[in-house]
């Protein structure tokens, strides 16, 4: 026996991690996503778990494995997906958030040329390969805290041109993990246009959008400084004759009414909800439209906090994530996500973990093969190297000691315990 691993991206051909503390298992297998108190019935089981040819075996034995994991101690999670991220981006904005911890608005700040006008001039100054090495760079700290997929959005184009090339760029991106590109066409409305005629040229654009095998959804921003309901409408058609799903940006920064409408297009997530309706609630809960938050940005922006618990007890399919990006959210890891998550809303570690994993699978359509240990599953794995309980009790850490993709490890920390069979 050696204690070397394998070269980072090698697949073995088998793989046994042998006495884990706490494995995380859905309450059935097959199922689509957990919604309202479901997630409550996960289990957090202490075994062995097998994987062969990159996906789950299961926690039975079948042969030696060429590869062992000493898991004692540890937790077993799927790996963790980010459904909600602005990757990939130019530059930072840290002058901006220095004038909103002092109490400017971000409306104000927008209205003035910053915030996604900001981000726009960057994206168009910078060449195609700053931008994706800065990507890289990110991605892989992403990695490092057990993000084994990420959605990736245009937005900062604000032409058609821009546009198509960051949509061009999220296809170039090479990386460990899964990525799923979403077209954020309507982030804001570029100089020069009204929210209608950009709506124009976003219905101008969407052959070419179209055309593009990795873009798997169409998004929208819906507030006060940007795009209305008869827009996200709009939308909702374009996605539809377009064979996509429909996203968007949903009462963030002020109680736009969008959710029926959301809904009634057939969404498959509105994201942030800081503002929400009260009577918007039921509604969501009761739909096959997953209400995506993003305590980060909440945090970050002194935004109003989402109604995560009342949301949870109508029954909704409740999703975390980062919200990426260079302005409202600078935040990468998703183990601080769940942390602000539980400490902030009141959920539990185990509702947290749903979201992040399985339900987060969902919005981006990979549910199938992704989000839940569950055998014939792509072996996609996060071992903590303690209970889950420590992610959120422990604000700030990063508990992540080994992450596999596709059955390859392909971040270990130092510390980590392995254990080859000699061949």
């Amino acid at each position: 026996m050696t204690d070397r691993p394998p070269a980072d991206g090698d697949r073995p051909a088998s793989v046994s991690f042998l006495g884990a503390g706490e494995i995380l298992l859905p309450p059935r297998e097959g199922l689509e996503h957990l919604r309202g108190r479901e997630p409550g019935a996960q289990e957090l089981r202490p075994g062995d778990l097998f994987v062969r040819d990159g996906r789950i075996a299961g926690p039975e034995r079948d042969g030696d494995a060429d590869l062992a994991f000493d898991a004692s101690g540890m937790t077993i999670l799927p790996g963790l997906v980010d459904c909600h991220t602005h990757l990939p981006f130019a530059g930072w904005r840290a002058g901006e958030y220095a004038r909103k911890v002092r109490g400017v608005p971000y409306e104000e700040i927008s209205r003035e040329g910053g915030g996604i006008a900001s981000s726009a001039r960057a994206l168009r100054e910078s060449s195609d390969e700053a931008i994706l090495a800065q990507a890289r760079v990110l991605a892989r700290e992403m990695l490092e805290h057990g993000t084994t997929t990420f959605e990736c959005k245009s937005g900062y184009g604000l032409s058609r041109e821009g546009e198509l090339r960051a949509l061009a760029l999220a296809a170039e991106l090479e990386v460990p993990q899964t990525t799923s590109t979403t077209a954020l066409l309507a982030h804001a409305i570029p100089p020069g246009h009204t929210a209608q005629s950009w709506m124009e040229e976003v219905e101008a654009m969407l052959p070419a959008v179209q055309a593009l095998p990795h873009v798997c959804a169409l998004d929208i921003f819906v507030e006060s400084i940007a795009f209305g309901t008869d827009h996200l409408r709009r939308m909702g058609e374009l996605a539809r004759d377009a064979g996509l799903h429909l996203r968007c940006h949903a009462e963030q920064l002020s109680t736009m009414r969008s959710i029926p409408v959301a809904i009634a297009a057939g969404a498959r997530s509105a994201d942030h909800l800081s503002q929400i309706h009260p009577d918007d609630i039921v509604a969501l809960g009761a739909a096959d439209c997953a209400a995506v938050l993003l305590p980060g940005a909440e945090f970050l922006g002194a935004e109003a906090r989402a109604p995560a618990r009342a949301l949870v007890d109508a029954g909704a399919i409740l999703v975390l994530a980062s919200d990426l990006n260079p302005g409202t959210s600078p935040i990468l890891s998703l183990p601080l996500v769940i942390g602000l998550a539980v400490r902030l809303y009141g959920l539990s570690t185990l509702e947290a973990l749903a979201a992040t994993t399985l339900n987060a699978a969902w919005v981006l359509d990979r549910h199938h093969e992704l989000g839940s240990i569950e055998p014939g599953k792509r072996a996609d794995l996060v071992l903590l190297d303690g209970p889950a309980e420590q992610i959120p009790y422990r604000f700030g850490r990063n508990p992540i000691a080994a992450v596999f993709v596709d059955g390859r490890p392909v971040h270990v920390r130092p510390d980590a315990r392995w254990r080859l069979r000699p061949r």
